[in-house]
């Protein structure tokens, strides 16, 4: 079990035990990327921002009523409460609203721990990638976050979507071709 496995195993842990200063921890270990997901797919900054508050306000509640549920691990556990809320918040606005990512609100989405641009070229790849993401169906384009941006594996993506491994790996198989068919358009 690699080092950061073996971290969201104890921080889960304590987490069923309702310890806060651990709750703070995951606040501040995964805000980033649960934003970077819930972003990707309602493309505001702001009802990103209020829907990712919101993610870690019902994550403080399942814990306080005991209501983890049988997931395994952490990370697939706040990314199906990350779904459904992104799934309350379209079902509130009674519309589904087109994504709006343009090239100020995308270089915000930039992992302080990768070097995602480099130069032009990286850029224009880059912006041609979230408009190829754009025209994907929903559970396509989610699956490609979960996967690529968010770098969630095989086993948290499929405890996440309550699917099989393997179901995953098509889905993402699936994915992947469908958004290569879209850039070479």
């Amino acid at each position: 079990m690699s080092a950061e496995k073996l971290k969201d195993k104890i921080l889960y842990l304590r987490l069923r035990k309702k310890d806060k200063e651990a709750f703070v921890k995951v606040y501040n270990l995964y805000f980033d990327d649960i934003y970077r997901f819930i972003y990707f797919k309602v493309g505001n900054k702001e009802e990103a921002e209020d829907i990712s508050s919101s993610v870690f306000l019902k994550t403080w509640d399942y814990i306080q009523n005991n209501n983890l549920g049988e997931f395994k691990s952490l990370k697939p556990f706040l990314y199906q409460v990350a779904r459904n809320n992104v799934i309350d918040h379209y079902r509130k606005k009674s519309s589904v609203e087109n994504l709006s990512l343009d090239h100020k609100d995308s270089r915000e989405l930039e992992d302080e721990k990768q070097d995602v641009v480099k130069d032009i070229d990286l850029q224009r790849d880059y912006e041609e990638i979230i408009k190829g993401l754009q025209k994907l169906k929903d559970e396509y384009r989610e699956v490609l976050i979960m996967r690529h941006v968010n770098e969630l594996s095989i086993s948290e993506i499929a405890e996440s979507l309550n699917k099989t491994k393997g179901n995953v790996r098509v889905l993402i198989y699936r994915a992947t071709k469908a958004l290569k068919d879209v850039l070479k358009e």
